[in-house]
């Protein structure tokens, strides 16, 4: 059976990120053991909260070089919410440098008239990469569920997978390169639109798995 690890840094509830995924038939195991992300088909980097502890217990773990090595393996890789964040080289939020995977910055929304912030709730996503594998079977316009302050800036537009509009700014929902996605949304409180993105991250570890199983 594919075997999925959720990476456990005090940051968020991993245990309904681990039901969605066992919904679509992976077996899950929640670990911070640097050989147990290793041993893994796929990772998924899930949470909530701010920036800088969130790195401070990434390091304090010594997991951010064998994060780095398992994503240069090309091992299926998603981030969700603040796992998004923590991808890319810093943020607004904080002090200290983020894990530079991709590069980019982490920006607060500016405030004008009637703007929530944080951005909490459903709104609707706008596919950049029709193609991503994450968005199979899904609308081009589906609904889904956000609660953030901050929001990616990439560096380099071409990795954005889609975007959404909160106010009049229209700013990065999720990006795709290679063999890592990451959503700014959190798929495990969409609904069946979220449940079939997650459905579709292990469609994609499952076909990896067998590629490097021949």
């Amino acid at each position: 059976m594919l075997k999925i690890a959720v990476v456990d840094y005090d940051m968020g509830n991993l245990h309904s990120v681990c039901k969605g995924l066992q919904h679509a038939g992976a077996q899950t195991s929640i670990t911070h053991l640097p050989a147990e992300l290793a041993a893994a088909d796929a990772i998924v980097l899930p949470g909530v909260g701010a920036f800088d502890p969130a790195v401070k217990k990434i390091r304090d773990r010594d997991l951010e070089q064998p994060l780095k090595d398992i994503i240069a393996s090309g091992k299926p890789f998603l981030g969700i919410c603040l796992g998004l964040q923590i991808l890319f080289d810093r943020s607004e939020e904080g002090e200290e440098m983020g894990l530079g995977i991709v590069p980019g910055i982490v920006r607060k929304f500016q405030p004008e008239a009637d703007l929530t912030i944080p951005q909490m709730g459903w709104n609707q996503l706008q596919l950049a990469q029709p193609h991503c594998p994450l968005w199979g079977q899904i609308d081009a316009n589906a609904w889904v569920y956000f609660d953030h302050s901050y929001y990616v800036e990439p560096l380099q537009t071409s990795v954005t997978a889609a975007v959404v509009t909160h106010g009049t700014q229209t700013v990065a929902a999720a990006i795709a390169r290679a063999n890592v996605m990451a959503v700014q949304f959190h798929p495990e409180k969409s609904s069946t639109t979220g449940l079939q993105m997650l459905a579709n991250f292990v469609r994609l570890a499952q076909s990896a798995q067998i590629l490097t199983s021949v």
